[in-house]
C-alpha cells in the first residue's frame, strides 16, 4: 500500500501543481478532495502549460483514475469548460470520476459571495468570489444541492425552486441585488447533467478498493494550511479543510489507510488576499521576489504578497498535517537577490514565541525575529543534484530542516517538471 497526502505548507500557491505531476507520473490514482475552483494548479508538461482549477493534476495522465472526492463544491461550468480544454489538447477524461455527494456551486452562491464581500466594505475577505464559501455554507445548513441531485431532474428542480425562494429574500431585501431567476437555472443546469452524468458515481467505492489492492494514490490538496476553516488565519480563511486530515473527510477514507504526508512549501512565502502577514515585504526585494517568481494568482491573476521564510509556519504546518517531508520550490528565484532572511521566532512584547499564534489579534502583537544567511548569485536552474548547489543555497535548505524538524526531499529549481532536486 502507497498512499500520499500532498499539502500546501503555507498560504496556498505553493507551486503543489508540479509536485503533484510529478508523483503523479507514479500514481495509479490521485484524488482531489477539498475546495472549488477557487483553487488553481499550474503544470508545465512537454512545454505545454495547463491551468487546473477542478479537475486532478493526474489527468494529463492518460492511465491513471482521477477522483474528485464528496469533499470538493463543483461549478458544474467551469469543470465541463475543463473537460472540453482537455479534449481540445487531445487529453482524455475517460478515466475522470465525480462523487456523487460532492456539492454544486449554484448561481445564488456565486451571487451571495459577491454581496457579502461588498457588503464587508473595509472588513472583506479578500474572496474569489465564485460562490465557494456560500456553497459550503448551505452543505452545514443541510440545503445543498448535490451531483447525485443534479443529475435527477425532478429532484434537482424542486430543490432549486426551494432555495431560490428562500435566497431571493437575502439578495434583495438584505443585500438589494437582482433576483435569480429559478426556470431559468433549471434549464441552463440541466444540460450541464446531462454531459456531467456519465461522470458521477460513489468515488468511494474504486478509492477503497484501489488502497485495498495495493495501488499508488495520491490525494492532492488545494489552497495551503494557513486558509484551513479551523487552523488557518481566521476569518482570511477558505472554507474546507486543506490539511492532510481534509483528506480523509473530504474524500472518504479512513487515517489509518493513509502512508506519507508530503507538505509543499516556498523558498519564501506568499499570500493573496487579506489577512495578518509577519513576514511581509513592501520593498524593491519583494517587488524583485513577485516578478521573478511570477507571483500572480493562477484562478483571479491577482498580484500575491511576498516575504521572506517564515519557519514558524512551516513548523506548524509539520504538526498540524503530520508531515513526514517537505519540498520547498523556487530556490531558483533567490538567485541575486543578496542577503536572505529567515523568520525563526516572533517577537511578542518582552518574549519571543516560536509557535504560531491561534488567534490573529495575539498576532497582531507580534513581529518577525529574523536569522540572516548569505546569498547566491549563481543560476541554478540546472542543477539536478544537491551537490551542485552554491554552498549558501545548500546551507539555506539545511537551515530550514534544522528549523522545521522535518527534511526537504525535493527542491524546486525552476517551473518544469525536471527542474528539480530529489534527495
Amino acid at each position: 500500500m502507497s498512499t500520499t497526502v500532498l499539502i500546501g505548507a503555507q498560504w496556498g500557491d505553493e507551486g503543489k501543481g508540479k509536485i503533484t505531476d510529478i508523483l503523479a507520473q507514479k500514481s495509479q490514482v490521485v484524488v482531489r478532495s477539498q475546495g472549488g475552483n477557487n483553487a488553481g494548479h499550474t503544470v508545465e508538461a512537454d512545454g505545454v502549460v495547463y491551468k487546473l482549477h477542478l479537475l486532478p493534476s493526474g489527468i494529463l495522465n492518460p492511465e491513471t483514475l482521477c477522483l474528485i472526492g464528496n469533499g470538493v463544491v463543483i461549478d458544474p461550468k467551469v469543470i465541463l469548460g475543463e473537460i472540453a480544454q482537455m479534449h481540445q489538447k487531445g487529453i482524455s477524461t475517460q478515466n475522470l470520476k465525480i462523487d456523487a455527494r460532492a456539492h454544486v456551486i449554484m448561481p445564488y452562491h456565486i451571487a451571495l459571495d459577491g454581496l457579502s464581500e461588498t457588503s464587508r466594505g473595509k472588513g472583506e475577505i479578500g474572496t474569489t468570489g465564485r460562490g465557494i464559501g456560500p456553497c459550503y455554507m448551505d452543505k452545514a445548513e443541510r440545503s445543498g444541492i448535490r451531483m447525485w441531485d443534479l443529475i435527477h431532474p425532478e429532484i434537482f428542480a424542486q430543490k432549486v425552486r426551494d432555495n431560490v425562494g428562500t435566497k431571493n429574500k437575502l439578495i434583495t431585501l438584505v443585500y438589494g441585488g437582482t433576483p435569480v431567476d429559478a426556470d431559468a437555472v433549471i434549464e441552463e443546469y440541466s444540460a450541464y447533467a446531462k454531459a456531467l452524468a456519465p461522470y458521477v458515481t460513489d468515488t468511494t467505492v474504486p478509492l477503497y478498493e484501489a488502497i485495498k489492492a495495493g495501488k499508488t494514490v495520491l490525494f492532492e490538496g488545494a489552497q495551503g494550511t494557513l486558509l484551513d476553516l479551523d487552523l488557518g488565519t481566521y476569518p482570511y480563511v477558505t472554507s474546507s479543510h486543506p490539511i492532510s486530515g481534509g483528506a480523509c473527510t473530504g474524500a472518504g477514507i479512513g487515517p489509518t489507510l493513509i502512508d506519507d504526508c508530503i507538505g509543499v512549501a516556498k523558498a519564501y512565502t506568499t499570500r493573496v488576499g487579506k489577512g495578518p502577514f509577519p513576514t511581509e515585504l513592501f520593498d524593491e526585494v519583494g517587488e524583485r521576489i513577485r516578478k521573478i517568481g511570477n507571483e500572480f494568482g493562477t484562478t483571479t491573476g491577482r498580484p500575491r504578497r511576498c516575504g521572506w521564510f517564515d519557519a514558524v509556519i512551516l513548523k506548524y504546518s509539520v504538526r498540524t498535517s503530520g508531515l513526514t517531508k517537505v519540498a520547498v520550490n523556487k530556490l531558483d528565484t533567490l538567485s541575486g537577490v543578496g542577503r536572505l532572511k529567515i523568520c525563526t521566532g516572533y517577537q511578542k512584547g518582552g518574549e519571543i514565541i516560536t509557535e504560531f499564534p491561534a488567534d490573529l489579534s495575539e498576532l497582531a502583537l507580534c513581529t518577525p525575529v529574523y536569522e540572516e544567511l548569505d546569498g547566491w548569485d549563481e543560476d541554478i536552474s540546472g542543477a539536478r543534484r544537491f551537490d551542485e548547489l552554491p554552498d549558501a543555497a545548500k546551507d539555506y535548505i539545511l537551515r530550514i530542516e534544522a528549523l522545521c524538524g522535518v527534511k526537504v526531499w525535493m527542491i524546486g529549481v525552476g517551473p518544469g517538471r525536471d527542474q528539480n532536486i530529489v534527495r
